[in-house]
């Protein structure tokens, strides 16, 4: 029987469901105590700064105050195991970005949770590239002579991250493919420590994401090299992207909200309304564009399957340039 309900119609019913259902989550008293935000990495990193940021304006759209916990601690599985531990309440969830959510299941060989069946995606926050960074004194000024030099001296050239499968890791693993190249791999804990080693003259470069790095790319206590975007960023237009010298290289953190898996539809749908909401006002907007990171929001249901194909996408990076854990 052909369906009486057009589409824009079927569209307008299902809005008005979530609504309903946030209603009655809201009529609930949901929520009527303060929150709790988990942040799986240590302090400063762009996680940690994102985490702050949005806990401090989605504080004011929920009318509840919300707590930052950072639990750092294997690239964030430890922190992530943490919210599957917790209550299915909504008053604990989490900030989370690539490394826990779509690495970890191809990395870690004990993993203690199924991110696509103990996770409840709630919403996508976020898209933040990586800049390419050396020192202010290396003999590097494009991406072009740093592949050359690692061409000629294979495994010679040093770069740092924060941890086999952070951003950083994943971001040189993506130029090793694309470019044919061999660089040899230093892991720190953190970003911080990875950054502090390049300016200490440690390694030869690294990647770092975009909230952590681009305040040393700003300043010139590092040079910039190249920016992981698809496109090259207004805040740095002098700086080309990966892509204009090896084709088809796209990579960054994205940072996403989640809640465990058998939190009720209701709370999901209340918390994704409200991040939305957050993530429209004109503080996160003009906040997150000084740091050149544009707020992205969308459904429960398509953050999940965006989930499905970074997991295939990076799933592919890491077999083919044969990634291991410690």
């Amino acid at each position: 029987m052909k369906s009486l309900i057009s589409p824009k119609g079927l569209l307008a019913l299902l809005t008005l469901s979530g609504l309903a259902l946030t209603a009655l989550a809201l009529e609930a008293g949901y929520p009527s105590k303060p929150l709790k935000m988990i942040v799986p990495y240590e302090p400063g990193g762009g996680v940690d700064i994102m985490g702050r940021l949005l806990a401090r304006h989605l504080s004011n759209t929920m009318g509840q105050s919300i707590f930052i916990d950072n639990k750092p601690g294997g690239g964030g599985v430890v922190g992530t195991q943490a919210l599957v531990s917790s209550p299915a309440d909504g008053y604990t969830l989490i900030l989370a970005s690539t490394s826990p959510i779509v690495v970890a299941p191809f990395l870690v060989k004990k993993l203690t949770y199924n991110p696509l069946k103990d996770l409840q995606a709630v919403s996508l926050i976020a898209n933040n590239p990586a800049i390419l960074l050396v020192e202010p004194n290396s003999p590097f000024n494009t991406l072009a002579q740093i592949i050359a030099k690692a061409k000629s001296e294979p495994g010679q050239l040093t770069f740092s991250s924060s941890g086999i499968g952070g951003t950083g890791h994943l971001s040189a693993q993506l130029l090793k493919l694309l470019a044919d190249v061999d660089l040899r791999h230093i892991a720190y804990k953190g970003t911080g420590p990875a950054t502090m080693a390049l300016m200490s003259s440690q390694v030869d470069l690294s990647f770092t994401d975009l909230l952590a790095g681009m305040k040393f790319a700003k300043n010139g206590q590092l040079k910039a090299i190249a920016v992981t975007s698809a496109e090259r960023l207004p805040l740095l237009p002098q700086v080309p992207t990966m892509a204009e010298t090896v084709p088809g290289y796209v990579a960054g953190v994205w940072y996403g909200v989640f809640v465990p898996n058998k939190t009720s539809p209701e709370i999901v749908n209340a918390l994704n309304l409200a991040i939305t909401k957050t993530l429209k006002s004109p503080e996160m907007i003009n906040t997150l564009g000084q740091d050149g990171v544009t707020p992205l929001g969308g459904s429960p249901e398509s953050f999940k399957k965006f989930i499905v194909e970074e997991t295939e996408r990076w799933g592919s990076v890491i077999r083919k340039t044969h990634v291991e854990s410690d």
